[in-house]
């Protein structure tokens, strides 16, 4: 019971800085696309190699390399069909899924679910592995990269007319899916090591479909592209050696 109060309130306080990286525009309603672009590489460069130092390797370790394909792939799979059959809202891309008469700020709620439910999940199996260090590095991991996002979400917010409080809140809220999807992987590994491969591959999956098909993309839209990456190769190297000093 310990591992798993510990697995959700982590995964709390990794939704929750979300909140946090939005703090800014209470302050200020301008942030530069190079700066903003260069943090969304940083969170997909974390977000990397969480995937594949705490998640992708231990997946491999303890169930071997047909768990964690057959676990990487269903991850990637039941993101991309929810991606695809249920509507959502990205502010730069614009409408996914099918036609809804669902509000924007709903739609963006519910695209925000989407990318943020298996990063919860990550850090929920992550603890379900009963070690206390290694849950903590992927619950660091995601509160860093959720940073950038809180502010990326919440400017766009206030050039949609919102208040500044309200684009703070409506952030925060959606970090507030993580700790749904930590508490639901903390509880399904500990209920026998067998699922643990599969817990880990699975949310390795989604993770990457997410960086590859939304957070990368979204960092290249405008005219920094290369900035993106050099963020996107700096968040990989913290990450990479937060898990070998720490992990």
């Amino acid at each position: 019971m310990n591992i798993i109060l510990m697995g959700a309130v982590a995964s709390l306080l990794a939704g929750l800085a979300t909140g946090a990286g939005a703090l800014p525009v209470l302050f200020t309603k301008k942030i530069s696309d190079r700066l903003l672009d260069v943090m969304l590489g940083f969170s997909a460069g974390v977000m990397l190699a969480t995937t594949s130092f705490s998640l992708i390797i231990p997946a491999l370790e303890i169930g071997g390399i047909t768990v964690s394909v057959i676990g990487l792939s269903l991850g990637a799979l039941i993101v991309h069909f929810i991606d695809r059959f249920i509507p959502h809202l990205h502010l730069i891309s614009g409408l996914e899924g099918p036609p809804s008469k669902i509000s924007r700020i709903w739609l963006f709620m519910i695209a925000m679910a989407i990318h943020n439910f298996p990063e919860g999940m990550a850090v929920g199996v992550s603890f379900g592995t009963g070690d206390v260090a290694a849950g903590m590095i992927v619950a660091i991991a995601i509160g860093l990269q959720n940073m950038p996002e809180g502010l990326a979400v919440a400017l766009p917010l206030l050039r949609e007319k919102y208040s500044k409080s309200r684009s703070l809140w409506y952030a925060t809220l959606t970090g507030l899916v993580e700790p749904i999807g930590g508490l639901l992987g903390v509880s399904l590994v500990s209920i026998s090591s067998m699922i643990l491969p599969w817990g880990l591959s699975f949310a390795a999956g989604a993770m990457l479909f997410i960086v590859s098909d939304e957070m990368i993309p979204e960092s290249h839209r405008k005219e920094f592209a290369r900035e993106a990456t050099l963020g996107l190769i700096l968040g990989f190297i913290v990450m990479m050696v937060l898990d070998t000093i720490f992990g």
